[in-house]
């Protein structure tokens, strides 16, 4: 059986003077009672005009809040309540942060794209920005080898040269060969309607020794060696050596970027080229075996319509696509932050950003020498 002293605690509202305009509030309007002033709250009659809380024995956050509330469902100001000296500081505090909020848009979607486009577009200039200066630093570092010769570092240029180099050329010829025969069959598809089958011979002579030779190489080597650059250096960043390369005076552009950058610059062109013979040998054995023209008959076409320029062309583009490749995949291995995801982002990104790179420097090189006229 509750006693008195829990009794006066319960609040309670009761009508002042016979007024029922008028209210009168009593008890305790704390947290710990929130049911029961909710409850009496929804009693309270419907033509109420002012509360008298002063006769409030405890107030806190919660009471004051349910007031609130009650005053907007019933369209009342907040000068209609009048409440003790001592609980005004805690209501008007509570009544100021209360204030209603305008309601917030129907979102879709729209707004938050619009701030990923943004920031991918400032991360993508910070990126250009980086690899600008990085690609400035080592060649002012590239150019002092020269005069100072022995910074050079010849055995590990030599193994990142057969790392790169002569390790992918099975990888190159393989499917640089199968390239050259699927231009050379599907050249031949569209050519047989018009009886000049022959002239699939300088279809891939030409393609492969402006574009696909080069392309095909520079995509391969980004998807194999961009990666490999980034991995390795960034797992050196996150155990601490290249700190520890700078701590015994050691540059690391020297050590660990600049014999990546020569070895690519060595090997990409001679890759290149593997890849130009691998795709012609392609394209004699679809000619041999699916369009009736002897392997003979199809060298000597081939010799007759043979320019170097075509070769030139394509070549002039391997050192391009070589020193873009090592650059990114050195210089996201150096941003690696120190943890495993960061290694696996940065990989993706070098990769990314290597294939992206030479896709369109390949595309603007391709108008601009159409352009020229060569």
């Amino acid at each position: 059986m509750p006693t008195s002293a829990t009794a006066n605690a319960v609040p309670q509202i009761t009508v002042a003077d016979g007024d029922s305009g008028r209210l009168q509030l009593r008890g305790r309007w704390t947290l710990r009672f929130a049911d029961q002033v909710a409850e009496a709250l929804r009693a309270a009659p419907q033509d109420t005009r002012t509360i008298d809380a002063r006769a409030i024995d405890r107030l806190d956050s919660a009471g004051v809040l349910l007031l609130l509330r009650f005053l907007r469902r019933r369209g009342l100001e907040f000068e209609a309540i009048e409440f003790r000296d001592d609980h005004r500081a805690l209501v008007t505090t509570i009544e100021d942060v209360s204030d209603d909020r305008p309601r917030r848009k129907r979102d879709y979607g729209f707004e938050a794209a619009l701030a990923r486009l943004g920031m991918a577009v400032q991360a993508n200039w910070n990126e250009t920005i980086a690899l600008v200066s990085f690609m400035g630093e080592n060649l002012s570092k590239m150019l002092r080898l020269f005069k100072e010769p022995r910074r050079f570092r010849l055995t590990a240029t030599v193994f990142h040269m057969e790392q790169v180099g002569l390790d992918a050329v099975p990888l190159v010829v393989l499917l640089s060969y199968l390239v050259g025969a699927v231009i050379a069959f599907l050249g031949s598809t569209i050519l047989a309607d018009f009886g000049a089958t022959i002239f699939v011979v300088e279809l891939v002579s030409i393609a492969f020794l402006r574009e696909f030779g080069v392309l095909l190489t520079a995509i391969i080597l980004a998807g194999r060696t961009a990666s490999a650059f980034t991995a390795q250096i960034g797992a050196m960043v996150s155990r601490e050596e290249v700190d520890a390369i700078r701590t015994l005076g050691l540059d690391p552009i020297d050590l660990l970027v600049l014999p990546r950058v020569i070895a690519l610059l060595i090997m990409l062109p001679l890759l290149t080229f593997i890849a130009m013979v691998a795709g012609l040998a392609g394209g004699v054995t679809v000619g041999a075996f699916s369009l009736d023209i002897p392997p003979p008959a199809y060298l000597a076409r081939m010799q007759d319509t043979f320019e170097l320029r075509h070769m030139l062309v394509g070549l002039s583009k391997a050192p391009i696509f070589a020193l873009l490749i090592a650059l990114i995949g050195c210089l996201e291995g150096l941003q690696v932050q120190g943890t495993a995801q960061s290694v696996g982002e940065r990989t993706t990104s070098s990769v990314v950003q290597t294939i992206s790179l030479v896709i369109v420097i390949d595309a603007i090189a391709a108008i601009w020498f159409m352009e020229m006229g060569w």
